[in-house]
């Protein structure tokens, strides 16, 4: 495709495209309305994922909405009463999943295109033969919410023929100063131009973008817009990281990122505490000998193994300061003020756990009895003024976590309300 450097661009409705229906030829039926628009070469063509998922029969019907979108989520961001906020199996954050009414028949669901990008990519290529135009790309759109913006836009969910992505980095401003940090989301940008013309209550569900400038950049794919995981600083709502949080036997591969626990322990110290006071200290053991100094602490006093201990590539141990006779005169108001710490220290593993699970990272909190304390302490060094609760064992979410066996949660089950 060539590159149109600073042309206008423009942005053209695609008019009397009909109504599209499982297993109809979508090139065939755009092809004549493309015409008669006046497609031309070097243009991008622009089409709603909607009748792409109507000819390609990504059309269910009698099903229930919520089962509809349970069905292609793979994870749960965020959810406020009936909306939820997904991750489907293309790596797509979206409201429902993708899955919609709108558009379709009465008691239909659209649901999201399998492949966008492999869809973009044949109806390129059916496109450029019938019409004639080797120098055409096309583009998959479906309407987004942003985070912290009101209203939806067109982006992009299938490209070919054009970069998704152009990086700028390196390059010079007008000023000539390096760019340091910009990105152009190319067929984003292309997409919410298309969104000016394309009109979901006039059938109008495609549209031409002409004079699109490549930036240089080369073909690619719209999962290129997709932000990697590791990057991803919203992974997951606090409500719904209360809600995915559970105790993980297993771990993937991999060691666990120091400032992933460093966030996680600071996090814990926003636990509830007597006095307004910080009472926990964390032992982080990361180091081979160190895990394995606290595990052999534990077998050798209960006579038995662990294997969550001994698999997670770090454990976290939490410990509380206990009230000395100095501050509390009398027996009653020391044991009183040693249950309210211990309560505090329950509270700082809890965040504790919490934050580990909001970084996408697995772990199980092991408790200890009062019989493993003494040991615990002599193996890290601690003296009698501070109380061992256990460890959490922590490392990367495993790639097929096992399903919560525990049965949902209903508020009267467990709220009496008067």
């Amino acid at each position: 495709m060539t590159s149109p450097s600073r042309l206008p661009v423009t942005v053209l409705p695609v008019e009397g495209v009909p109504e599209v229906r499982p297993g109809d030829d979508l090139a065939w039926m755009l092809s004549a309305p493309l015409r008669r628009a006046g497609v031309l070469e070097g243009d991008v063509v622009v089409v709603t994922s909607k009748v792409i998922s109507k000819s390609e029969g990504r059309i269910v019907r009698g099903v229930d909405r919520a089962d509809a979108v349970s069905a292609e989520t793979v994870r749960v961001v965020a959810r406020r009463g009936d909306l939820v906020i997904a991750e489907t199996a293309h790596g797509f954050v979206c409201a429902n999943a993708g899955v919609d009414a709108s558009n379709v028949d009465a008691g239909s669901l659209a649901l999201l295109p399998e492949d966008p990008d492999a869809s973009a990519s044949r109806l390129r290529a059916q496109l450029s033969a019938l019409l004639d135009v080797r120098d055409l790309a096309v583009v998959v759109t479906d309407t987004f919410g942003r985070a912290w913006r009101t209203g939806v836009v067109n982006v992009a969910i299938g490209c070919d023929g054009l970069p998704a992505v152009v990086d700028l980095r390196g390059r010079a401003d007008d000023r000539g100063r390096e760019l340091e940090a910009t990105e152009v989301a190319l067929a984003d940008e292309v997409a919410a131009a298309s969104g000016l013309v394309i009109a979901k209550d006039a059938r109008i569900p495609a549209a031409i973008v002409r004079g699109v400038d490549r930036l240089g950049g080369d073909d690619g794919s719209a999962l290129d817009l997709v932000r990697p995981a590791d990057e991803d600083l919203f992974p997951t709502s606090p409500l719904q990281a209360l809600h995915n949080c559970r105790a993980n036997h297993t771990f993937g591969p991999g060691a666990v990122p120091r400032s992933a626990l460093e966030e996680a322990i600071v996090a814990a110290c926003g636990a509830l505490a007597p006095h307004r006071a910080r009472p926990w200290r964390f032992s982080v053991l990361v180091s081979e000998a160190s895990r394995r100094g606290y595990v052999a602490a534990i077998e050798q006093r209960r006579g038995m193994s662990d294997e969550v201990l001994a698999a997670a590539p770090a454990l976290i141990v939490p410990w509380v300061s206990l009230p000395s006779g100095r501050s509390s005169p009398d027996a009653g108001s020391a044991r009183d003020e040693r249950e309210m710490l211990v309560l505090s220290g329950g509270a700082a593993v809890q965040n504790l756990v919490l934050a580990l699970s909001a970084q996408g990272l697995a772990s199980s909190f092991i408790g200890c009895t009062k019989s493993d304390v003494e040991e615990i302490r002599v193996a890290l060094g601690y003296g009698d003024g501070w109380l061992p609760l256990g460890a959490v064992a922590c490392g990367p979410m495993p790639r097929h976590p096992v399903a919560d066996p525990r049965p949902p949660i209903e508020p009267a089950d467990v709220a009496e309300w008067r």
